[in-house]
């Protein structure tokens, strides 16, 4: 039991399980999202087959980036990179994690696992194997990998991949750069010193604060609309309104009165803004 407590202590941070859990809860807001009644089956069994393929995706992109993670000060103590857990360890756990996820959702449906495969695929492999280390842009591909969870719940309540779901997979899409953006903007150096293009370093700061304005504008605006075409209460919709307009204004302070306090703001409320306005599309339909 001691070598099994120790084992999940180091593989425990190999799943980043803040960011696998908003995923997870995006997921489960897309299911929920649908009018149809809930079929409990099928969507407890979605909760743990898609926690799997994203726990299972994240590792293997801890185990391919463990080189340069182990040049960055914010990354170097991670278990890959600090050498606490083999390559070949973190490669087959990553391995064996993703393949339970993906063949469990191709279980549970068709469609819904082709989209959680598809996720999966765009993060691994196109996101961090190809062009994480080629261009700043892989976090558009990041942004696609990120709207899968919330993709594949939606089709799996609704069986077919619907304008609601693509909103919802937008609103993810969009808010993506404006969490990742800001981060790239706060470390800069440690990016540069691990050889990993970002938006600041190749276009400049300035213009990295307008495609966050930019982005936080589009996710916002994607995410009410998706919520007025889902049909969510006034009240609801009046704060997913709310909210979406303090992640706008926090934009724009990061563009006319930058520093690295409106930043960080900016970067704690965007987890903050998505995690609530998911929450508040559920309420309503149960």
């Amino acid at each position: 039991m001691k070598i099994i407590a120790e084992k999940f202590r180091l593989y425990w941070p190999l799943i980043k399980s803040l960011q696998t859990g908003l995923l997870l809860m995006t997921g489960a807001a897309g299911y929920l999202s649908a009018h149809a009644f809930i079929h409990w089956n099928d969507f407890l069994q979605m909760i743990p087959s898609l926690f799997l393929a994203i726990s299972g995706s994240t590792i293997l992109n801890m185990w391919w980036d463990r080189d340069i993670d182990a040049k960055m000060k914010r990354t170097h103590s991670r278990p890959t990179s600090a050498g606490l857990v083999t390559d070949h360890e973190v490669l087959r756990l990553g391995l064996i994690v993703s393949i339970l996820g993906i063949g469990w959702a191709f279980w549970v449906n068709l469609l819904y696992g082709f989209v959680v495969c598809a996720g999966l695929f765009f993060d691994v492999v196109i996101y961090s194997m190809w062009l994480k280390r080629r261009t700043c842009w892989a976090i558009v591909w990041g942004g696609i990998s990120g709207a899968m969870p919330v993709l594949s719940g939606r089709a799996l309540a609704t069986g077919r991949i619907d304008p609601i779901g693509i909103l919802l997979a937008a609103a993810i899409l969009f808010w993506i750069p404006t969490h990742t953006l800001t981060f790239s903007l706060k470390f800069i150096e440690d990016y540069k010193n691990a050889g990993v293009p970002t938006f600041p370093a190749t276009y400049g700061t300035q213009a990295t604060r307008i495609a966050i304005a930019t982005s936080s504008i589009l996710a916002g605006l994607a995410m009410s609309v998706a919520a007025i075409w889902i049909g969510v209460a006034e009240g609801i919709l009046a704060l997913i309104i709310v909210l979406s307009a303090v992640l706008l204004f926090l934009a724009a302070t990061v563009v006319f009165n930058p520093s690295d306090q409106t930043n960080l703001r900016l970067y704690k409320y965007a987890s903050i803004y998505m995690l609530s306005t998911m929450l508040l599309i559920i309420p309503y339909h149960l």
